[in-house]
């Protein structure tokens, strides 16, 4: 350890998943504001793991109960408590998990564990918002190959089956996070190849649209769950296609969105970090909840960063019981938000079919950007990243994880 880490004025921030893009935008977030960053990653050779904005990194099994005997440990050199940054599902459970033990230790913002358990877990929370009257899909809960074949006597296709978590063997076995299904016959072939990748699994109508009729407010709630900060944004494209996670996305302004996000989450006395997504239907006009997130930053918290509002710095600030940062209230400045790498892809599916132009592609980027893997100060990620992505590319094992070994799902499918 640096001899040096205890004069540093300022609290240390330990972002627990380095090896993700949400944990590299939040160490980047926090070291520009002049903070010591400290991060855990479980593999060493992933891109955001090659920043050179963190004062350590540690290397350990961050999805495994032996973490937290890491972060006991590294504990023992601090004067002043750090603050707990978790930036992935699983490392959220563990660290609400493990709440009562790492408050000695670290500033942790979290709510209660049976809200934090009830938000991430997809069928009690749409258990909840169907009972609450929150805006929901048509969803089915599959336990057993039984209830796959009623639900394939009621369902609308097309629709979309997912886990109820993500789980290491979701993520093991397959890039995605949700598949698409337009026939009866594939649904239960899906099913029976995924059924064993999660204790339980979803199935949901399909939300007609495209990826721009998606929304997500992004928010950080106080103490008495009162919001401190909200952002609006919209995706712009994503990859996968459809399915995928967002690679160009820019704010905007939705109130419908903004007031549903507030409502849920107040309802749930939710503390700390909270993210909803929200889908305009095309067939009805009417905004339909896709999922929420809690107790993390995302990959596109650096969008509210970008767009003037201090989102990560407040939860920061407010760990501590700090004076809050001044720059909370969204501005509309235009800021975008890319991965540049996956944004090509995509905007090259969609030349493809005809319905995207070059001139369309390169208008589409205009404005205030911050890229998800590159920055000027520190740019090794985006390398690794593109060199890794062509070594992927050619891998078997990674063309087995993908429902189809072509990266661009047949056009007949739409």
């Amino acid at each position: 350890m640096e001899s040096n880490i205890n004069s540093i004025e300022k609290p240390y921030a330990v972002v627990f998943a380095l090896d993700s893009i949400n944990g590299l935008q939040t160490a980047r977030i926090l070291a520009r504001r002049g903070i010591p960053v400290i991060g855990i990653a479980s593999d060493p050779k992933h891109p955001c793991c090659q920043t050179k904005i963190c004062k350590k990194i540690i290397y350990t099994d961050t999805e495994n109960e032996d973490v937290i005997k890491v972060l006991e440990d590294l504990s023992s050199i601090f004067d002043k408590k750090a603050v707990l940054f978790p930036c992935n599902n699983l490392e959220v459970q563990l660290v609400s998990g493990y709440r009562q033990m790492l408050e000695n230790w670290y500033h942790i913002v979290l709510s209660d564990p049976e809200i934090d358990g009830m938000l991430m877990n997809k069928t009690s929370f749409y258990t909840y918002a169907r009972k609450e009257g929150f805006p929901i899909p048509r969803t089915f809960i599959l336990h057993n190959r039984s209830d796959a074949e009623n639900t394939v006597q009621e369902i609308v296709f097309p629709c979309i089956l997912k886990p109820s978590t993500r789980s290491y063997e979701w993520e093991h076995n397959s890039t995605y996070k949700a598949y698409k299904v337009f026939k009866a016959d594939e649904f239960l072939a899906l099913y029976d190849r995924c059924e064993s990748w999660s204790e339980e699994l979803i199935v949901q109508e399909w939300i007609e649209g495209p990826d721009s009729n998606l929304y997500t407010c992004y928010c950080y709630f106080g103490i008495d769950s009162e919001p401190l900060v909200t952002f609006v944004t919209r995706k712009l494209r994503q990859w996968p296609p459809e399915m995928g996670e967002g690679c160009l996305g820019e704010e905007c302004r939705n109130d419908i969105v903004l007031q549903e996000t507030l409502r849920l989450f107040k309802s749930v006395h939710l503390r700390g970090l909270g993210y909803l997504e929200m889908k305009l239907d095309s067939r009805t006009g009417k905004y339909l909840i896709v999922e929420p997130n809690i107790g993390r930053p995302t990959s596109k918290s650096a969008l509210a960063e970008t767009g003037g509002v201090e989102l990560v710095y407040t939860m920061y600030c407010d760990a501590l019981g700090w004076e809050l940062p001044f720059n909370r209230e969204q501005k509309y400045r235009n800021s975008k938000w890319i991965f540049l790498r996956r944004d090509f892809l995509s905007a090259y599916y969609y030349w493809r079919r005809g319905e995207l132009t070059l001139l369309g592609w390169l208008r589409s980027l205009r404005g205030i950007k911050v890229d998800a893997m590159f920055a000027w100060n520190d740019p090794a990620p985006f390398w690794y990243d593109l060199l890794n992505s062509f070594r992927r590319y050619f891998s078997p094992q990674e063309h087995r994880k993908s429902m189809y070994r072509n990266p661009f799902p047949k056009i007949s499918q739409k």
